[in-house]
């Protein structure tokens, strides 16, 4: 193992990098060190301690400036248990005591009425004390559910600060047994989340556990400051922050359960913030997993409810829920708290962000299974609550969807189709994609590396859906060939065959299928394919109101909410979506198709102009710019400005098309040319699309029919075109 080497420290680095003697990184300061803040950045000063805004460990969150009181503020002047907390330890007893009696004051030590057991809730410790002879008390700091807090210095490593923790009530003999398991857990921990414990040493028969002494507020008290501080921009709470808070002590508690560990207290009392990261301090209630037979140690508000206890014990899922009212306090002392409008503009990642915490506070099978899952939905919620405060995206791939293979965009990303001219068939810049192609079009679920089809499904190829399902009918049944043979039977339109494979689906899982996302999911692509909108919404809100992380189901929340109420209703989730992540193209298409039923084909080109280059939905972005510069509008029918035609001309010329799609493009342009030099529209440039006088415009359209008739697959849609070309033919040609 590496050396620490750190001011002579005789540790070797742990697998995480952290010393497991002195419990920092190599070369760690032992004393805050004074910090020149940048130009933009605050700064606190707070007796010999100057702060400034710090950042959670994955440096993504600048987090608030907080005010460290230092050493000297950290000693409580009179350490003391209230009196409605003070009761007898011996088991089966619990018979309050040390309470005042006739208005008198309460005695601090004493023996039981009822059993005679002696009590005590003062502090064995004092300024002054040494305690195994290298741990120097400065005095009591803290005090916790079961004992004091001292704070101490080892002369042993050059004064370094350190707790030492003992039991209020020696003679409670429970105390004393988890005393004992929490010293022998904390020994085999080592995560940078979690305290550090250095020793256990006894002092005048009892025994202290000697821990790393974490310097920072407790989030009750940053609760409690941003709750005042709610009016103020200075040093305020934000929702982001609460996120981040949250993903931390999931890590922690991740770790504790890959550990075959409960910690069973999560509540904001119990996790400091110091500088750069938060720890999880006070584990007297920590228990194995299997345990059911260690006394309940906990705040009964933070708990499961006592029914959930009794049918299923304390479990991951009784952690995950202490997690969610944690955060849910955090949160009301957040400006999320406060925002009633949209103004901030992150409104709708709050909704996700709140939909994280009913899912963790809800019923035991609806619960997050486990604290990766949970904080797999709040990475996702705090890109996009990030990307909404300051407009940057922010993608990162889907560990439950695949990435979209088709792009819903009604065909505005194409040029029209031959059969606009040689059918009839209506094409409109605002039109929406329809139910069928949603339903065949949205992101599809990651397989379930456990089924145990798995294997077969990641193998299989199949040029159409009608051979797919032949082979899928080679093999048996499973949970995940069910759900694929949904989806091929929705690709044929046969709606009720893929709903029978649904119904398998459900059988297969059970019970859990009331609880598995993936079945609502299926059921409104389902209710999609027979044009239920209204049905769609209800089942993607139950799989947004689950994983409400993830991009697809708002994808499909704001297509069904565009059809149901308008693109402005849909708005919402797509600006959400391309807000964080520029990969998600379809919803651009749905947001420039709100601008254009608002009139603004500036704005509509201004949101395809941002897909990125290296998109693989590059071209189509552009040109559907085209299309938007040089069409009528939708609804009203007004035709583009003069400057509109020829910027839509200069982005025609760039792109790079083949024979057939160009020449439709060309044609629709030169429609709408001819449309406006007819009205007497002024300001078009004469050059190689468009002509500015009528003559001119009539020649090259007459061109653009005649081309495309070369295109026309049947004596009959080539005798169409013909037939066009003849209508726009100058009279003064021959």
């Amino acid at each position: 193992m590496t050396a620490c080497g750190r001011n002579g420290c005789p540790g070797a680095l742990g697998k995480t990098g952290f010393c497991e003697i002195c419990g920092l990184p190599p070369g760690t300061p032992e004393e805050p060190t004074l910090v020149i803040p940048g130009p933009d950045e605050p700064t606190r000063i707070t007796g010999t301690v100057v702060t400034r805004s710090q950042q959670i460990a994955d440096d993504r969150v600048p987090l608030p400036a907080v005010e460290l009181p230092g050493v000297a503020g950290r000693l409580l002047t009179e350490p003391y248990v209230p009196e409605e907390e003070r009761f007898c330890g011996k088991h089966g007893c619990a018979t309050p005591v040390g309470r005042s009696v006739g208005g008198g004051s309460a005695p601090a030590e004493g023996f039981c009425p009822v059993c005679r057991t002696p009590f005590s809730f003062t502090p064995k410790l004092a300024a002054g004390d040494v305690v195994d002879g290298r741990y120097h008390v400065l005095g009591c700091v803290a005090r916790g559910g079961l004992g004091f807090v001292y704070l101490a210095t080892d002369s042993g490593l050059g004064g370094r600060h350190v707790a030492l923790k003992g039991l209020i009530n020696t003679n409670n003999t429970a105390a004393v047994r988890i005393a004992e398991t929490e010293s022998q857990v904390l020994t085999a921990l080592e995560h940078p989340n979690i305290v550090r414990i250095f020793d256990v040493v006894e002092h005048e028969e009892f025994r202290y556990i000697v821990m790393e002494f974490v310097d920072g507020l407790s989030l009750r008290e940053i609760k409690n400051r941003g709750r005042a501080g709610l009016d103020s921009s200075e040093g305020r709470l934000l929702v982001e922050h609460v996120v981040a808070y949250g993903r931390e002590i999931l890590t922690a508690l991740d770790y504790l359960h890959g550990e075959g560990l409960l910690y069973c207290d999560m509540k904001p009392d119990n996790v400091i913030r110091g500088e750069k990261r938060i720890k999880l301090i006070d584990f007297g209630a920590i228990r194995k997993i299997a345990d059911d037979e260690s006394p309940l140690v906990g705040t009964e508000h933070y708990q499961v409810s006592p029914r959930e206890r009794a049918k299923h014990g304390l479990t991951v899922r009784s952690d995950i829920h202490t997690v969610g009212v944690t955060l849910r306090e955090l949160f009301q002392a957040s400006d999320g708290w406060s925002v009633t409008t949209d103004a901030r503009g992150v409104r709708f990642g709050i909704e996700s962000f709140l939909r994280v915490l009913d899912r963790a506070t809800a019923g035991f099978d609806q619960r997050f299974a486990s604290a990766r899952e949970m904080l797999v939905q709040l990475d996702g919620v705090l890109d996009e609550i990030l990307s909404l405060r300051d407009k940057q995206s922010r993608p990162s791939g889907s560990t439950l969807f695949t990435e979209g293979a088709v792009l819903l965009d009604a065909g505005l990303g194409q040029a029209p189709p031959l059969e606009h001219w040689t059918r009839g068939t209506p094409v409109s810049l605002g039109a929406r994609p329809a139910a069928a192609e949603i339903a065949v079009g949205l992101p599809l679920p990651r397989e379930d590396p456990e089924d145990p089809q798995a294997n077969f499904l990641r193998a299989v190829r199949a040029p159409d859906a009608a051979r797919l399902l032949k082979k899928l009918d080679r093999v048996s049944g499973s949970v995940e060939v069910e759900f694929r043979r949904c989806r091929a039977r929705l690709e044929l339109g046969a709606t009720v065959e893929g709903a029978l494979a649904v119904a398998e689906a459900e059988r297969l899982l059970g019970d859990r299928a009331a609880h598995d996302w993936r079945v609502a999911w299926h059921r409104g692509l389902l209710a999609l394919g027979a044009g239920d909108f209204a049905a769609a919404k209800e089942k993607f809100t139950a799989v947004y109101r689950d994983i409400p992380g993830e991009e697809p189901p708002k994808l499909a929340l704001g297509l069904c909410e565009e059809h149901l109420n308008g693109a402005a209703a849909a708005e919402r989730y797509y600006d959400a979506l391309w807000v964080r992540d520029r990969s998600q193209v379809s919803a651009a298409f749905g947001l420039a198709r709100v601008r254009l039923l608002r009139g603004d084909r500036a704005a509509a080109v201004a949101i395809l102009d941002q897909v990125p280059e290296f998109s693989r939905y590059d071209e189509a972005a552009r040109i559907a710019g085209v299309r938007v510069l040089s069409a009528p509008m939708p609804g009203t029918g007004d035709l583009p400005a003069s400057a509109e035609l020829d910027d839509a001309v200069v982005r025609l010329t760039a792109l790079d098309l083949d024979g057939d799609a160009l020449d439709r493009l060309v044609t629709a342009v030169r429609e709408t040319g001819l449309a406006g030099v007819l009205l007497g529209q002024d300001g078009i440039t004469d050059g190689e699309i468009l002509r500015a006088d009528e003559t001119g415009a009539r020649t090259v359209l007459d061109k653009s029919y005649r081309r495309l008739a070369h295109h026309a697959p049947a004596p009959g849609p080539h005798d169409v075109l013909i037939d066009l070309a003849n209508s726009v033919r100058p009279v003064t040609l021959v």
